[in-house]
């Protein structure tokens, strides 16, 4: 039994030297941008307070936090964590729980905040497939601007420890794995989990956690945008604007969604993504393969898996089996020895 059960991700928290380069970034993503008590703040439209958070300082990662149902949630948190319930001074008020995580990573649980009406999606027009016909008598027209951000969706964390990593935050925010990664069988590296919302379908992952090089940080975040032409109008906008392109656009496997990923101006990956799987408390885990993590179903290939030369999934899977074996090995205390 867990001690409460998120109900999704919230925000994101990061440093950087130039709160200005960042704001840019960030609008070209596809975020409003705001600043208070000199912070900037990012948020989607789907009416929550804000996504993501910058201070001035070292370009870095510096946290995240998970939305709980109420302020007994957070008392619980507190108490068994032995820190304080806290009311939030971040736009959108409310009380905050501050935690960290085997990897030294601020986890923030927040609850009672005030929400801003949500914005009416205006992007996305009726599809026509030959299954179904639904824009009758009207042409598309997509404007070139940037995506219109949603929400944040999930977030990845590379991680020292994947089962310490796990058990950690399923005790707390009571997650369910989606997937288990498996870099050979019977040796788990990962796990992507979702909220549990008992019989409200929820997204395939709020969080990933997973063991693998160059060890524990920041992987990326991702944002939920309207659809596909939002989608690809932000990666056309994105272009325009020079920004750094890191992986995409095309389809996941484990998650199915439909994905392109770009650096900000200090590296950290953030990820638009549309159309993603969506499951029920009841619909169970399973496990998964390195080829179902890397691959994609359509689209840009895995940057690892480019080229005539790069190696397969199930051969990157196996060294890294033999790394994290010879890593236990050598972690073992060793007998004591006789004089």
């Amino acid at each position: 039994m867990s001690i409460t059960r998120a109900e999704d991700i919230a925000h994101v928290r990061f440093a950087a030297p130039d709160l200005g380069a960042m704001r840019k970034f960030l609008e070209d993503f596809g975020l409003a941008c705001f600043e208070e008590q000199g912070v900037l703040y990012g948020r989607g439209s789907d009416g929550a307070p804000f996504a993501h958070a910058t201070v001035a300082g070292n370009a870095g990662f510096a946290g995240l936090a998970f939305r709980v149902g109420s302020l007994a949630d957070l008392e619980a948190l507190a108490a068994a964590d032995g820190v304080a319930v806290e009311a939030s001074t971040a736009p959108g008020g409310g009380h905050v729980v501050r935690l960290t995580d085997p990897d030294g990573n601020r986890v923030e649980a927040v609850t009672g905040q005030a929400w801003r009406e949500p914005v009416v999606p205006d992007r996305e027009t009726p599809f026509n497939s030959v299954a179904a016909r639904r824009r009758l008598r009207a042409p598309v027209r997509i404007a070139q601007r940037p995506s219109c951000v949603r929400r944040l969706g999930h977030v990845v964390l590379n991680v020292a420890d994947f089962r310490r990593s796990e058990a950690w935050y399923k005790a707390r925010f009571g997650f369910i794995t989606s997937d288990e990664i498996e870099a050979a069988p019977g040796l788990a590296i990962g796990a992507f989990m979702r909220c549990d919302r008992g019989d409200t379908p929820t997204d395939h992952h709020t969080l990933f956690v997973a063991q693998l090089p160059p060890g524990p940080g920041f992987n990326h975040a991702a944002f939920e945008v309207e659809g596909l032409d939002d989608l690809m109008a932000g990666h056309e906008h994105l272009k325009r604007a020079g920004r750094t392109a890191a992986w995409g656009v095309g389809r996941h496997v484990l998650g199915s969604q439909i994905f392109d990923y770009w650096k900000d101006p200090w590296g950290h990956e953030l990820e638009h993504w549309t159309d993603g799987d969506l499951f029920a408390a009841a619909d169970g885990s399973r496990l998964s393969t390195m080829r179902e993590l890397l691959d994609v179903q359509w689209g840009a290939p895995f940057p690892a898996l480019a080229g005539k030369r790069a190696p397969k999934p199930e051969t990157i899977g196996r060294l890294l089996a033999l790394r994290l074996r010879f890593k236990a090995l050598f972690r073992r205390k060793p007998k004591d020895i006789a004089a």
